[in-house]
């Protein structure tokens, strides 16, 4: 069947708006549970293996909604259990999702907790000069139904591995929004896409194992406060002075930290939750001692947890990593006040992990007429 550009996304409905269009066919209330049973529990992929539909609902079904609006394109697998996958929308647009592993003792690494940093964008409109998301601009928000969708992507994806034993539907224990694009700047889609995890007819999944990233867009920080769904808040600091922050991310200026700050605070204490603040460590950039002190201030005023990220390189741009022990030097200004802080060991290096390089490397080969490869 040809695509429709106008067909939404199956998993883009929630229960009450599936209802409302199920009963404008005069189609009972119960059928909507029970198409929602089909797409999170059983995670089906074609619209005739809802087999206790009537065939004229299925029919109906494929007409108005798109079931699979992304596609697997490729997994590339890095040496230490990282997989990014590669998937394709309708209209040919390339994006990300990252399955990030942490092994356990004493289990293999199928049995490791899973983190799973989704996309929200195709590119990013903030131009963060470090970032590869955003070399080529925003070229589209993504529907709930897109975002939702990477999540069963990865499901199906795990499924194969090892199947379910756990109660929990999803295949996975925790979510960072923090792929491609800007979360904050796809506001309603974000949020609509997550109230169908956390929804018990969608994934179920819990809210405070949900992590949102953004690079500081104050207004919605603080509608984001307002919300019902209490996920957790990581802030894309990077600078701990506006003079630094300006130089890497554009957003600064329209926002800077005089106003991020408090809004990051009033989340906060709204939600009662800790924030974190991502800092990647970019060599003479932001890796001084000075803005390390700024950056303990910071934190250790708001009482927020520091993310202390090693730069990862993308092709075409300047920036580097700091050394080991300039990195170390650095989270020990933080650890000697009392900060709670992590500084992250190398993640997917080998596979070009840092968000966008993955999709920008597939489009030129495509554009150039080579096949894509894992």
């Amino acid at each position: 069947m040809k695509f429709d550009p106008a067909k939404p996304a199956i998993h883009g409905e929630t229960l009450d708006t599936l209802t409302a269009r199920l009963a404008e066919i005069g189609q009972p209330a119960f059928r909507a549970g029970q198409i929602l049973d089909w797409l999170y529990k059983k995670r089906v992929g074609k619209w005739d293996e809802m087999t206790n539909l009537p065939r004229e609902l299925r029919a109906w079904l494929e007409e108005n909604f798109d079931l699979e609006p992304t596609s697997f394109v490729l997994d590339r697998q890095s040496g230490d259990e990282t997989d990014k996958l590669l998937l394709a929308l309708r209209d040919r647009s390339l994006i990300e999702t990252v399955i990030i592993r942490a092994p356990m003792l004493g289990v293999g690494v199928d049995q490791s907790r899973k983190t799973i940093c989704i996309s929200t964008q195709v590119g990013c409109a903030m131009g963060c000069k470090f970032c590869a998301s955003g070399l080529e601009g925003l070229k589209r928000n993504l529907s709930a139904g897109e975002i939702v969708h990477q999540l069963m992507q990865v499901c199906r994806q795990e499924d194969v591995k090892t199947p379910r034993a756990r109660a929990e539907l999803a295949s996975f224990d925790n979510i960072v929004v923090m792929g491609m694009g800007e979360p904050l700047h796809n506001y309603d889609a974000i949020i609509r896409a997550l109230t169908i995890v956390n929804a018990p007819w969608g994934l179920g999944f819990g809210v405070r194992r949900i992590t949102l990233s953004t690079s500081g867009l104050v207004p919605r920080i603080l509608q984001l406060a307002d919300e019902p769904l209490g996920v957790r808040l990581a802030i894309s600091l990077h600078g701990a002075t506006d003079e630094v922050r300006e130089q890497i991310m554009p957003i600064n200026k329209r926002y800077p930290l005089a106003e991020l700050l408090p809004a990051v605070r009033t989340f906060s204490e709204k939600k009662g939750r800790m924030v974190t603040l991502e800092f990647i460590l970019i060599e003479d950039v932001n890796d001084s001692l000075d803005q390390a002190e700024k950056l303990r201030d910071i934190a250790y005023d708001l009482h927020a947890h520091v993310n202390l990220i090693p730069y990862n390189t993308v092709e075409g741009l300047p920036w580097k990593r700091p050394s080991v022990t300039r990195q170390e030097k650095f989270a020990d200004v933080l650890y000697q006040r009392g900060v709670s802080v992590t500084l992250r060991r190398e993640k997917g290096h080998d596979i070009a992990a840092a968000c966008g390089q993955l999709r920008l490397q597939t489009e030129k080969q495509r554009d150039d007429g080579m096949p894509v490869t894992a």
